[in-house]
């Protein structure tokens, strides 16, 4: 029944996805919805970029195990993210009037960095669209009695996700968003309700994880441990706001105001609400205490589904799933799309350039679906590599890579096509001899290569020009017009 019920809500979310996919009439209302989004959609779209898997299953794991230190990335690093950009990046991009963020990178340093940093951005989504799909599968495999396999699973949720996103898009995605946050914040806040209720109150579960010091914070005052919390805690925070898919919702705003305050907003709502999982898998100590044990040592991610199945009505199991696949699917569709459009977009066009826009639309849905098909072989290929792990490393490379080059051009105005390239191969060949060496344990390999873009960009802007700064050609979209415009 369970299953059958999960089922229905899968093609429920389909149909209201494909009826929203009838707004599509161009390339812009596929990647941006053409910029026609008001700001509550903007909230809804911009929590749900972030409140994913990790959310769910990933951050309550690390937290049951680490304490509050532990997810410094996620959700403090993300949700500071989105907070960020609304504050600083927000209206200079969205009066830009760009349809991808690769366009900045392109009309301020030239062609070659919008491609290198365009490749840069779409191979870290394979990790994080993976990780969303590894937890489809998962909750396939439980909510099946196993009876589907967790492969089979990936690509039952994969199929699912690609009914509307493929014909949809940016339209399909923001209006299943809005309506799977709200079954999302419904379901987890009766479900804490009722776990608190199960654990003698709230009051007992917040003196356990005072007693076992899963409140503590801050790391421990000796250099290395400050130089590993601060590199984690800029991986998401700094390492995402390079990104299509935040800046997809920016750009998909009806205003500037939107734009500005609709990150805000969804980033601090993102914070505070990441606390319910916490508080969930927190009661499952009091709960269940020899299962929760048990599984610290094997799974900590299946803490939270074993305490709804083993322990709670068929209601809330059905609001746990509901919220679960909310959760999954409004930040797997997202980050399918955003890819996706960057290839087609900085990249294939160059080959064709007279492509009119209803080729580029096609082209764009055909891309989706090999994205997709990517990120399935990829996850398949990672089964067994934490949720968590997988989102924190796949915005590693945007940090060393992206990051510098964006902030500079937008703020510094003698950054140069030179400087922009110095600190791409500074930032990435120091991350990689990081990663690879002994070195990595000593200092962390994110905070390594995002110092080294920085003295490359500096380096490069300022010292003898062997790169030319020619910008190219100010390339508009013919799809973007004014805020709340359609085609142009």
């Amino acid at each position: 029944m369970l299953l059958t019920l999960v089922v229905l809500y899968l093609l429920v979310t389909i149909a209201i996805g494909l009826v929203a996919a009838k707004r599509v009439k161009n390339s812009a209302d596929f990647a941006v919805a053409g910029r026609r989004l008001p700001l509550v959609m903007i909230v809804t779209t911009t929590f749900a970029t972030w409140f994913g898997s990790e959310t769910v299953l990933g951050i309550p794991a690390k937290f049951v195990n680490g304490g509050l230190g532990s997810v410094v990335e996620d959700p403090f690093g993300a949700g500071s993210c989105l907070i960020l950009v609304g504050v600083f990046f927000a209206a200079k991009l969205y009066r830009m009037n760009l349809m991808t963020i690769s366009d900045y990178f392109r009309e301020r340093y030239g062609r070659l960095v919008e491609v290198v940093c365009s490749v840069i951005i779409m191979v870290s989504y394979l990790g994080w669209v993976s990780a969303q799909v590894t937890a489809l599968g998962l909750v396939f495999h439980v909510l099946s009695g196993e009876a589907i396999s967790v492969p089979l699973g990936m690509v039952i949720g994969v199929v699912s996700i690609l009914a509307y996103t493929l014909l949809g898009g940016m339209w399909s995605v923001a209006v299943t968003d809005f309506i799977q946050m709200i079954i999302l914040v419904v379901g987890l806040s009766v479900l804490s309700v009722f776990a608190a209720g199960l654990a003698g109150g709230a009051d007992k579960v917040v003196s356990l994880a005072l007693s076992r010091d899963m409140f503590n914070f801050w790391p421990e005052p000796n250099a290395k441990d400050i130089l590993f919390f601060f590199a984690a805690a800029i991986t998401i925070m700094l390492g995402s706001i390079p990104q299509q898919d935040v800046f997809q919702r920016v750009m998909s705003a009806n205003s500037l105001h939107a734009a500005t305050r609709g990150p805000i907003i969804g980033g601090v709502c993102y914070i505070l609400f990441a606390f319910v999982p916490m508080f969930l898998v927190a009661s499952a100590l009091i709960i269940m205490p020899g299962q929760t044990e048990a599984l610290l040592k094997d799974d900590p991610q299946k803490i939270l589904p074993t305490l709804v199945i083993e322990h709670m009505p068929f209601v809330m199991q059905v609001l746990f799933f509901g919220a679960l696949l909310s959760a999954i699917k409004s930040c797997a569709s997202a980050t399918l799309l955003a890819p996706s459009v960057t290839f087609v977009e900085n990249i294939w066009r160059q080959f064709r350039p007279r492509m009119s826009d209803q080729q580029e639309l096609h082209t764009m849905r055909i891309t989706v679906l090999c994205f997709s098909s990517l990120v399935l072989i990829y996850a398949m290929a990672m089964q067994g590599t934490s949720i968590y792990e997988m989102v924190s490393g796949a915005y590693q490379v945007t940090l060393v890579g992206a990051f510098v080059p964006l902030v500079a051009g937008l703020y510094w105005q003698r950054a140069t096509t030179q400087g922009a390239v110095f600190a791409i191969v500074l930032g990435l060949l120091s991350w990689g001899m990081f990663m690879a060496t002994p070195a990595g344990e000593a200092f962390p390999a994110q905070l390594a290569g995002v110092l080294a873009a920085f003295v490359g960009m500096v380096a490069g802007s300022l010292g003898p020009q062997a790169l030319g700064n020619k910008h190219a050609s100010h390339h508009k979209h013919p799809g973007l017009g004014k805020p709340g415009e359609g085609a142009v």
